[in-house]
């Protein structure tokens, strides 16, 4: 019988295996270096990226991508994710397809089967530099010493409470709380040449530029938007207006569900067309919402894109999009839409959009960012996650009405 990866698993499966693992490989390490071990002279001329999470953190990280070419033209680049999350990276364009190393994280005899072959991969393509940009996860590390790359740069504690990764990092880049991700990123290039300590002080601060437009031909969202009036003829002479209301793997990132029941219903009322989307797991919840409302305007959607192109066209079509913290905030950046994101358990110093049409609620309560980089995104909260409850419905409405009312293109809040 398969063993299911849920989220819990994987948290289990990575302290209990992880750490032990990580200290002993960290071991091997110390060794080595007492024999002397060379880190041969940059630049580089093969790169690996491992970039395991969620397929929004890869819309964050292409600014590194363009820095890295920037910086090491010659280099080939490559990159190891979760197999789910290769639609977006290829939507990118930042990878050639042939560079791609996947890993079926769906159960774990395809996560053992898949990892097997992608360190025997590795090895084979003798990298150079291995950059391990996941915060949360010990086998991200385990996953770049034994790559047997001699550079490997990655986040590390240093004197903070961090998860225990190893000591084999030998370009340890401090993790720090108070940057958006993206720059944190950025610096893990700069780590590769760099000898201070902690690395990457030598590194100026660098505006984040916003990643380019999905390109679409016009036909093709000419059809997409004909399909969906055969499929739902209510949307027709509407103005669409999106929501996300699940909180996908991690549900204490929703906002709570009645809010939406009341944001949707005022949105009926001003004559605006609402298309709930999610993925197929979603379609229930999304259910919910459209039977609250009673309205033939409210439409289920979850589920309804056969893709994530397929989706970032309905975004190219619809008007505003309102979304719990997670991949779709992400994605927008890749469109024109102007978004609304709901933060709390995360916050937007660190994780909000690269689209400069996005506006933010936060709370910023005194326990709120709760899910860190230092507790494996596992909120001590209660569930009665207040740092969204506090966010009302009014206000939102009332904002979601001026973006409308102003179209496109608008202004961050």
């Amino acid at each position: 019988m398969e063993v299911p990866l849920n989220i819990k698993f994987q948290r289990a499966v990575d302290r209990l295996a992880g750490v032990p693992i990580c200290a002993l490989l960290s071991a091997v390490e110390r060794l080595r270096h007492v024999l002397g071990a060379i880190v041969p002279a940059s630049p580089p001329r093969r790169i690996l990226i491992i970039l395991l999470s969620e397929m929004g953190s890869l819309v964050l990280a292409h600014p590194m991508f363009v820095r890295l070419k920037q910086q090491y033209p010659d280099a080939s680049l490559h990159i190891m994710l979760f197999r789910k999350n290769r639609e977006v990276l290829d939507l990118l364009g930042v990878i050639p397809e042939e560079n791609v190393l996947t890993i079926n994280d769906s159960s774990l005899a395809e996560f053992a089967t898949d990892s097997l072959n992608a360190i025997q991969k590795m090895r084979a393509l003798k990298f150079d530099v291995v950059i391990d940009c996941e915060l949360f996860s010990r086998v991200s590390s385990i996953f770049s010493y034994l790559s047997g790359a001699p550079v490997r740069v990655g986040f590390h504690p240093h004197t903070q409470e961090g998860l225990y990764r190893g000591s084999f990092i030998n370009r340890p880049v401090l993790y720090n709380p108070y940057r958006h991700l993206s720059q944190q990123l950025l610096a893990m290039v700069s780590a590769i040449e760099s000898h201070t300590v902690p690395t990457s002080k030598e590194m100026s601060a660098v505006e984040v530029a916003h990643p380019p437009m999905l390109a679409f031909q016009e036909e093709e969202l000419q059809r997409i938007t004909a399909q969906l009036y055969a499929d739902f003829p209510v949307l027709m002479d509407k103005k669409l207006v999106l929501v996300y209301p699940s909180g996908g793997i991690l549900p204490i990132r929703a906002w709570p569900l009645g809010n939406y029941f009341q944001l949707c219903n005022g949105l009926l009322g001003d004559g605006y067309a609402i298309g709930v989307i999610g993925l197929k797991d979603d379609k229930p919840l999304a259910q919910t919402v459209v039977e609250r409302c009673q309205s033939e305007h409210c439409v289920n959607l979850a589920g309804y894109t056969k893709s994530v192109r397929h989706l970032l066209a309905l975004f190219n079509h619809a008007s505003l999009l309102i979304t719990n913290d997670g991949g779709p905030g992400q994605f927008a950046a890749l469109t024109p839409i102007p978004s609304l994101i709901f933060f709390g358990p995360e916050t937007p110093q660190l994780y909000s959009s690269l689209s400069g049409n996005a506006y933010y609620f936060y709370s910023s309560l005194s326990c709120s960012p709760c899910l860190t980089a230092y507790n494996h995104r596992s909120s001590p909260c209660d569930g009665d996650n207040q740092c969204l409850k506090q966010i009302t419905p009014e206000q939102v409405l009332a904002k979601a009405r001026e973006v409308l009312e102003a179209g496109l293109p608008g202004s961050v809040a």
